[in-house]
């Protein structure tokens, strides 16, 4: 069966591998012979189990995830990591930020209410639109982690290259970038990956935690499920977990594996992402908003200057099949989500229609 399907550039929830879909669609009613769909199984079943072994195994394959480091299942999105991290983290009472967009100044909100935080970096003073120099960081010794968020979804800025810490244990918000291109997990304490962007549905993240830097004790304020040993401890499965999430995201983990892993995505990711910026550098009414060395491979803000032309253009592509063109409510313009699962030739179609647009509306 064929249905329509439009070209959809959300940041998230976003598009997901058509093949995946088409797998998820064939067990719906019946998973491999247990008579009933995986939404309806018990967590505790050995169905279900085999589902969160078999997901939590690909994604250590995929990632080449050492062993001194847990893979957890956890409901909620990356905003509930904002406080988790710190309330789990926080030692000494201290910690360092970098401030590189939207997300990570909701992060270092968040984590005020928990400790000192310093920010030892900002790309603020340019709207966001940079990474900044973060090879000689102001790190005091007390300081418990130094903080990223390595893919800036409103602003579209990626980091080029990781901070230097000075020994401190790295934390990685990874949530719009995660299994985008090959990613050397030791160099982190701590990932983590809200999967609604790239890898699955909403209400579940993937945390990846090296064994040591999970505490036996934390304030007896924080809540027990809000502690990343509780379900450390439960092999994620201290209440009922985001079965549908941990059953998708497995089935995009796979599909992963079979299609040449992270090297092939990082190779197939830069190719459409190239298409667009070689488009935006060209353009005379579309312009890129974000520094070429800092330019993020899943998410390409760009605007015309003009906000009427702006939404012009959002209308006219939504019309056209290029659905979820408009930039956050935050910044305005546009921007296009070019996820894993965006095949180029969607990429190069909006490339097409925004160059006739351009034409007629010049």
């Amino acid at each position: 069966m064929k249905y329509d399907r439009i070209y959809n550039f959300s940041a998230g929830p976003a598009t997901m591998p058509e093949p995946v879909l088409e797998e998820i669609r064939d067990e719906m009613m019946n998973y491999q012979g247990s008579g009933m769909c995986v939404m309806e199984m018990s967590h505790r079943s050995n169905v279900f189990q085999q589902i969160a072994d078999e997901a939590e195994q690909d994604l250590r394959d995929l990632m080449r995830i050492p062993d001194n480091y847990k893979v957890l299942f956890i409901q909620g999105g990356a905003t509930l990591q904002f406080a988790m991290v710190p309330m789990n983290l926080m030692k000494n009472g201290a910690a360092c930020y970098v401030e590189t967009g939207a997300w990570s100044k909701k992060a270092i909100d968040e984590a005020k209410k928990y400790g000192d935080v310093h920010v030892v970096a900002s790309s603020k003073d340019r709207g966001y639109s940079y990474i900044p120099d973060c090879s000689g960081l102001d790190i005091p010794d007390e300081t418990d982690y130094v903080y990223i968020c390595e893919n800036e979804t409103i602003h579209g800025v990626t980091w080029p290259k990781l901070p230097q810490t000075n020994g401190h244990v790295l934390v990685s918000d990874q949530s719009s970038m995660f299994l985008s291109r090959p990613c050397s997990v030791s160099d982190y304490g701590l990932i983590y990956a809200g999967v609604q962007k790239n890898v699955g549905p909403a209400g579940m993240v993937v945390a990846i935690i090296r064994e040591d830097l999970i505490r036996d004790s934390l304030d007896p304020k924080v809540p027990l499920y809000l502690s990343y040993k509780t379900h450390a401890d439960n092999g994620s499965m201290y209440n009922t977990p985001n079965c549908w999430a941990i059953y998708v995201c497995g089935k995009v983990f796979k599909y992963l594996k079979r299609t040449g892993g992270l090297e092939a995505m990082e190779k197939r990711n830069t190719e459409k992402a190239q298409i667009l910026y070689d488009f935006l550098d060209s353009s005379k009414m579309f312009k890129g908003t974000v520094d070429r060395e800092s330019r993020s491979l899943m998410n390409v803000p760009f605007v015309t200057g003009d906000a009427g032309l702006d939404a012009k253009v959002v209308a006219a592509a939504k019309a056209a099949g290029y659905d979820n063109l408009k930039g956050h409510k935050s910044v305005g313009g546009l921007r296009a989500s070019i996820y894993n699962a965006m095949p180029k030739e969607g990429v190069a179609a909006l490339v097409e229609f925004l160059r006739k647009f351009e034409a007629e509306n010049g």
